[in-house]
């Protein structure tokens, strides 16, 4: 019969750091936290050789007195909680006092501390648990850290590390996702003597994405803002078209906390159903806020998962936000060239290129338009000959030239800058001017332009032009989203009675389906009865599905039934999505040029009308500017 042994304390503590410590990124995490709770407001991060050998992480927080230090670094020893009721409303990150005490027991650690009413601060060395140094010692204000050779006393830890490399990308990962939570904090990330990661710490969540996740990912995002007494959320979201085929973009924060909540992702998907393809994920940043004493985050010793005490409150929220975030800020997808590169240089000298810049820059100022604009203002050059200067070369020759106002009396280059009024037109001369100003020239216009039919491309896909884009509509797409719309939106339904009424023998699981939702296809324009024995009878069916095989219709419909389960709001959605399916114009089938025009009119006449009920964009607008600029007639 083997013995119970009361293990020695070093021992313990190696067990123990493993619910804390189990690599570099595990350090990085909890000691950045204890930063953020010391209320700094700059970080910064450094490692080597992915942390396993350096990670020093700094900040200019409030530091630890001279006599609490030692204390920092024994387990469950902390200064965020004093009795189990603090456990019920806790509003810091850490809480639990194990993380010094976990990487102190595998890892060499130094402290530098100094408090903002200390003259002097303190430096402290532990390796292995055990205490080498504790003395005065002169510092800024604030807390460094510096840990080294993690797992040296550990070997069998040691192995399971990860290169180099895989370490140091853990790393850099846990910087980025605490430097979303908190955009006020201005973070930095050095790996091996080069910065990596550079937040403004402005407060602005938008800068700290761009800083984190890029310019690809932050070009089109859609802003979030909901709340419901107490609770809150905000953030930012993807557009459907920009959702990718994984969930790595996706970070929820509760209470400036990094959390894995099946509850918000649930909800955001939710809202983006009929609005992205099968397959695609919506990245987004959300940051809930909502009472301590309403979740636990006691549940898991990472602190990543936590307990809500009302999950509906939660979703409910989180997806009217976004529901509504995309309802009010998504836009039509555009195409978007690679801009041809045209290198001068290529075809002549630099010396060319300059001569020929002067000989332009003369001929220039020499030249007299056909139709000048009225500036109300000449320019005389030394041979007294009138010439008359175009607003968009104005800036470059005006010091070059006296000026003559109407009434003969010189006018100071200065003024003239002031006072001549700049063209409002698109072109002159096959110049484009300013793109900004041209479209807010069409920003404001009152009517909206003619939709104008172009053509049919690959029988599929209509091609009209409304002002000065060019859109391209996927028919099929087009017309499923409307008949879709109209269903969703309680519109009557067309109803075709059946000159004879049909039976459909069904499979017992789709009979089963059909005629426990009779009410459901009612609303959608289908009248059946349960004839018994697995058979339904069909007396009606939607007016836009007359021609459909009724039985294969049936089946269909009952599958999409059997698909979606109990949940009503998804199944009578799947159902909408089968039945405008059916019914939409499909790809390839020949219409009329009048009945196309009247799909696009309708498609470009409402924001609703942006995707397919499967998420595929329903058209793509090509802008006139780039198409200019794809054919060079622009620079």
């Amino acid at each position: 019969m083997p013995t119970i042994n009361l293990l020695p304390k070093n021992v313990a503590e190696l067990i123990a750091a493993g619910e804390v410590v189990e690599r570099p990124a595990s350090v990085i995490k909890e000691l950045v936290e204890n930063s953020i709770d010391a209320g700094a407001d700059a970080i910064t991060v450094e490692i080597q050789r992915g942390g396993i050998t350096y990670i020093r992480v700094t900040d200019n927080g409030c530091g630890i007195s001279f006599d609490d230090v030692p204390k920092a670094f024994l387990r469950h020893a902390t200064s965020k909680i004093k009795v189990g009721s603090d456990l019920d409303s806790i509003a810091t990150l850490g809480f639990r006092g194990e993380a010094l005490a976990a990487v102190s027991s595998v890892a060499r650690v130094e402290m530098l501390t100094c408090t903002a009413q200390s003259e002097i601060g303190t430096t402290y060395s532990i390796s292995g648990g055990e205490e080498l140094n504790h003395c005065e010692a002169g510092c800024p204000k604030g807390t460094t850290i510096i840990i080294r050779d993690i797992f040296y006393n550990t070997p069998a830890r040691m192995k399971f590390l990860k290169k180099d490399a895989s370490e140091g990308t853990a790393c850099a990962a846990v910087v980025d996702r605490i430097a979303l939570s908190h955009p006020e904090i201005s973070f930095k990330f050095i790996k091996d003597g080069k910065i990596t990661l550079s937040t403004s710490g402005d407060g602005n969540v938008k800068n700290a994405v761009y800083s984190v996740l890029g310019r690809e990912f932050s070009a089109g995002l859609i802003e979030v803002k909901g709340e419901n007494g107490a609770v809150s959320v905000k953030g930012l979201i993807t557009k459907p078209v920009n959702c990718r085929p994984t969930r790595n973009n996706q970070f929820t924060y509760l209470n400036g906390r990094l959390v894995r909540s099946g509850t918000v992702v649930a909800a955001v998907e939710q809202a983006y159903k009929n609005s992205v393809m099968v397959g695609k994920f919506p990245g987004f940043v959300l940051y809930l806020n909502i009472p301590f004493d309403t979740v636990d985050v006691n549940v898991h010793p990472a602190k990543t998962e936590v307990r809500f005490a009302d999950e509906k409150v939660i979703f409910d929220l989180v997806y009217s936000a976004v529901k509504n975030a995309l309802s009010t800020g998504d836009t039509r997808p555009q195409v978007s060239f690679k801009t041809p590169e045209f290198n001068k240089f290529q075809h002549i000298t630099a010396k060319e290129y300059r001569q020929q810049a002067i000989a332009e820059e003369k001929t220039l100022a020499e030249k007299v338009y056909d139709k000048p604009y009225n500036t109300g203002f000449s320019l005389h050059n030394t041979n007294n000959s009138p010439t008359v200067l175009r607003n968009d070369q104005r800036p470059d020759f005006v010091k070059r030239y006296s000026v003559v106002g109407i009434n003969g009396e010189e006018v100071q280059p200065e003024s003239l800058e002031n006072n001549i009024t700049v063209a409002k037109s698109e072109y002159v001369d096959g110049v484009k001017n300013d793109r900004q100003a041209v479209e807010k020239i069409s920003e404001e216009r009152e009517d909206q332009p003619e939709v104008i039919f172009i053509g049919q491309a690959f029988s599929t896909y209509i091609i009209v032009q409304r002002g000065d884009s060019v859109f391209m509509i996927d028919k099929h797409a087009a017309h499923e989203r409307i008949l879709f719309n109209e269903l969703t939106q309680n519109k009557e339904v067309q109803v075709q009675s059946l000159l004879t009424s049909v039976p459909v023998v069904l499979a017992k699981e789709e009979y089963d389906a059909v005629t426990s939702n009779l009410q459901l296809l009612l609303k959608s324009g289908f009248e059946i009865e349960d004839f018994g024995n697995s058979t339904v009878i069909v007396r009606a069916i939607p007016s836009f599905l007359t021609g459909e095989n009724v039985s294969m219709l049936v089946s269909e419909i009952a599958q999409s039934l059997i698909t979606t389960g109990s949940v009503s709001t998804q199944r009578q959605e799947h159902l909408f999505h089968t039945v405008a399916c059916k019914a939409a114009i499909k790809a390839g089938s020949r219409t009329t040029p009048e009945e196309m025009l009247q799909l696009a009119k309708k498609v470009l006449a409402s924001k609703d009308i942006m995707y397919c009920p499967h998420g595929r964009p329903v058209a793509f607008e090509i802008k006139r500017y780039d198409l200019e600029k794809q054919f060079g007639r622009i620079q």
